[in-house]
């Protein structure tokens, strides 16, 4: 499903990624880890069309994104559901609106809009709460109105940056919980994230990466794995 070949970003003289190659199969839960700097928001960046690699290539559904035209990456990103660490919800919106919107802005019509949004609420948790503002939400409950906003367009992948970084212990593994909730109804889930509990809690797929590199990439393991190829990486 997704394929990175050989893949450099370079900014500057900085060299956010260095040859990173990797592949995520359909149905998987991975976690990007590393800690900052390491590339993880460079690796979102790129998959999101934000930014295109300086070399190599990148593939979804076998679709090389890197030759997206500017007036293509609307409808790309359609295709993949994005959560920030920062929920970037609209204020003056209610959770209805808020999830609406995204289909709004899609040409979605309101036979389609008042099916899908409360189906998508249901699923996160939010049924009952459709008519409140952001402002009268906890943290978690903000993160589920963006996490059901990512959702709407049913995406074959959801990527999740930093998604518990705002947030208590608690309702940190709300969240980790409704991703695998998502994950198991067959939608890809990449999470970079910095949380070394939840990771090691997890026992997923990971991939570390260190300095712009991958130095580690294994089917279930925690934070750490990849601690022995550290000394190699930073001469």
């Amino acid at each position: 499903m997704i394929k990175f070949q050989n893949v450099s970003k370079i900014y500057g003289r900085v060299k956010a990624l260095k040859n990173v190659s990797f592949e995520i199969k359909k149905g998987e839960f991975v976690s990007l880890v590393g800690p900052s700097g390491a590339g993880k928001s460079t690796i979102v960046k790129l998959l999101i069309g934000e930014e295109k690699p300086t070399t190599g290539k990148i593939t979804i559904g076998g679709f090389d994104i890197t030759t997206l035209k500017p007036n293509e990456l609307p409808y790309y990103r359609r295709k993949i559901g994005v959560v920030f660490q920062d929920y970037k919800l609209l204020p003056q919106k209610t959770v209805w609106e808020n999830v609406a919107f995204a289909l709004e802005v899609s040409g979605a019509t309101d036979a389609t809009i008042k099916r899908r949004v409360p189906k998508i609420l249901k699923v996160v948790g939010l049924a009952e709460k459709y008519r409140h503002f952001p402002a009268e939400l906890s943290g978690g409950e903000k993160q589920r109105v963006s996490i059901a906003r990512a959702l709407v367009h049913n995406p074959k992948l959801l990527i999740a940056d930093e998604p518990t970084g705002n947030l208590d212990p608690e309702n940190s593994w709300e969240i980790i919980k409704l991703l695998l909730k998502i994950n198991q109804i067959g939608t890809i889930v990449l999470l970079a994230t910095h949380d070394k509990n939840i990771v090691d809690a997890l026992q997923k797929r990971v991939i570390r990466l260190e300095r712009g590199r991958v130095i580690a990439d294994v089917e279930k393991a925690g934070y750490d794995v990849g601690e022995n190829n550290l000394t190699d990486i930073k001469k």
